[in-house]
């Protein structure tokens, strides 16, 4: 069994961004068009363009600025409110995903600057990336 979670940014009670709105706004960032977001997402285009206009009427801000192109195109780009939010969503996804993985273990003796921990369990690899948070019991 896998522990699972979903958490969206809100402004005044209403929700901004989810996952979905991530992703758009990712692959907008990536592909600098709506459109050939919307295909990499397999969304209309008209539900990413409805989205992100949702977005800004409750911000009150634009998240993206597109230009209409001649030959070559037009191109969408994120605004300094569309990185942020990507910024924002990513650190908090950071840290919500360590909460789930975290472990719990004893400190068995501690060496100069080594920390000897014993956890339950085969959950490391060589190599893995660690936080602790230190617990007093």
């Amino acid at each position: 069994m896998e522990v699972g979670f979903r958490f969206w940014l809100e402004k005044d009670g209403k929700p901004v961004m989810g996952k979905g709105g991530y992703e758009i706004l990712k692959a907008v960032d990536k592909f600098k068009s709506l459109s050939k977001a919307s295909r990499e997402l397999r969304m209309s285009y008209r539900f990413v363009w409805d989205y992100i206009r949702r977005m800004e009427r409750i911000l009150g801000e634009k998240v993206v600025e597109s230009e209409r192109g001649g030959a070559e195109g037009g191109k969408t780009e994120l605004t300094t409110l569309g990185k942020e939010l990507l910024k924002i969503y990513e650190s908090f996804e950071k840290i919500f995903s360590s909460v789930l993985n975290c472990v719990e273990g004893m400190v068995e003796r501690v060496e100069n600057d080594r920390i000897i921990v014993r956890v339950e369990g085969n959950v490391f690899r060589a190599g893995d990336r660690v936080r602790v948070l230190k617990v007093m019991t």
